[in-house]
């Protein structure tokens, strides 16, 4: 069992930076690959980041490329993305979640954070 927990988020002008956290319990954290997703009011939940379990391996939607970074602190437990020059259209809430297998459904998510960029 994992448990996530988002933090970072705010209100930022465009062109800013959030650096948004998810701390997860339990020993096994280093067996996941985690990945963030975003959704905003009336769409879809979206892909935004993912990182294998190593670190090692990392994937970013096309319209957060050089923009964001994902990361990640194994002793810490703690999955990171760095999301610089925010635009408007970044507005959503963003959620962990833990993925055990490429291919797989992620299974475990937390419950987000409310990231807003205003123009």
């Amino acid at each position: 069992q994992v448990q996530l927990v988002e933090s970072g988020g705010g209100l930022v002008q465009a062109g800013g930076s959030l650096r948004l956290s998810c701390a997860a319990s339990g020993r096994t954290f280093s067996r996941y690959a985690m990945a963030w997703f975003r959704q905003a009011p009336g769409n879809e939940r979206e892909f935004v980041a993912r990182i294998s379990w190593s670190g090692g391996i990392t994937h970013y939607a096309d319209p957060v490329k050089g923009r964001f970074t994902i990361s990640r602190d194994n002793a810490k437990n703690t999955v990171y993305l760095q999301m610089n020059n925010l635009k408007p259209e970044d507005t959503a809430g963003y959620y962990c979640a833990a993925q055990q297998k490429l291919g797989t459904a992620y299974e475990y998510w937390g419950q987000g954070t409310q990231v807003t960029v205003s123009s």
